[in-house]
């Protein structure tokens, strides 16, 4: 399967004055959860140790966050955040799995769901293709 990045506008900062933009490797995904579903984009994040969504989409499929798992994590933005880990069922194109992912009020909630390590490229072999500005996943 393959996506088109998407160009995404990059606000004005002291080092890019006049803003910029850039690819990103999103793909649109379907998440489901008892039965409720959503259609959600993803950053493929070969750096992401494993995937991890905002908890008002896991709100949004019914599951009560904070009873999942717990596990501390970081980033770029530091450490300390926290993720609550469910399992969900996620569709990539016509390929659908069971997904452990984690959700997090530490997020942003206006940005995208993160696929990582775990849970994303230990079921799909993925190829980024900035040239051609898209990525292709195939499952395993």
């Amino acid at each position: 399967m393959k996506f088109r990045y998407e160009r995404v506008a990059v606000a004005p900062c002291p080092a890019f004055p006049d803003g910029k933009t850039a690819l990103r490797p999103l793909i649109a995904l379907t998440i489901e959860h008892q039965g409720i579903k959503a259609e959600y984009a993803a950053l493929v994040d070969s750096g992401a140790d494993f995937c991890i969504f905002h908890s008002l989409v896991g709100d949004i499929l019914g599951i009560d966050v904070e009873s999942g798992k717990e596990a501390k994590f970081g980033g770029v933005g530091g450490a300390g955040m926290h993720a609550y880990f469910h399992t969900i069922k996620v569709q990539v194109g016509d390929y659908s799995y069971d997904l452990y992912c984690g959700f997090s009020r530490d997020i942003p909630a206006d940005g995208y769901g993160i696929l990582g390590q775990v849970g994303f490229f230990d079921h799909f072999k993925v190829i980024f293709d900035n040239q051609a500005e898209e990525i292709e996943v195939m499952p395993k």
